[in-house]
């Protein structure tokens, strides 16, 4: 069967978003397609919107409309503890908590030498600069603990601890809700590792 050019054409575009394959893609585009063109020119100009008016905090690299993000810019934040985060994903998940009343670093990513991606490929000299301009007091490492997040959190310890700056990472153990019998060995190690006194 022959499929209409704008459809396939929509459907290559949505194919391209991350964890959207073909046929999810062909559903979206199916659903924009029966839409109201009210709904559809809202989508439309949200994305734009996104593309054209957001940027990166000049300071942490986090999501911003001007030169410093509303986190930065927040005087009752504590600006001598600094969470060094992956992404800007990252800074939304720990936001969403209301337990950290800190600051942030975006790095931009992770070490992955496999993929390219080296010190310099992140944001890294841009924290270390941080260290000559602000009163950091603690570095808490919040990045994901696979093999490029480990290899990323050992790198920028042994950049850090030298400068006197004292230097954490997030807790790791088992989630809220979660059973003993179904964690992995190395789950249940870090969590009895990482116990915490009551």
């Amino acid at each position: 069967m022959q499929i209409a050019e704008p459809l396939v054409s929509a459907i290559e575009e949505l194919s391209k978003l991350p964890s959207i394959g073909k046929k999810t893609a062909q559903r979206l585009a199916l659903h924009l397609l029966k839409s109201d063109k009210e709904s559809v020119e809202n989508l439309v100009n949200a994305i734009l919107e996104l593309k054209t008016k957001l940027k990166f905090c000049s300071r942490c690299f986090n999501l911003s409309e001007e030169e410093f993000c509303e986190i930065c810019k927040n005087q009752k934040r504590d600006n001598k503890i600094v969470c060094v985060v992956e992404d800007v994903s990252d800074v939304i998940a720990i936001e969403k908590t209301n337990e950290f009343n800190g600051v942030y670093h975006v790095l931009g990513g992770v070490l992955s030498p496999l993929s390219g991606v080296s010190a310099e490929s992140l944001k890294i000299k841009e924290l270390l600069k941080r260290f000559e301009t602000e009163d950091i007091k603690e570095i808490i490492l919040a990045i994901n603990p696979d093999t490029e997040g480990e290899t990323t959190t050992l790198y920028l310890a042994k950049l850090i601890k030298p400068l006197g700056i004292k230097v954490s990472r997030i807790a790791r153990g088992l989630p809220i809700g979660g059973d003993l019998e179904f964690a992995d060995e190395a789950t249940i190690g870090r969590a009895v590792v990482g116990r915490i006194e009551l």
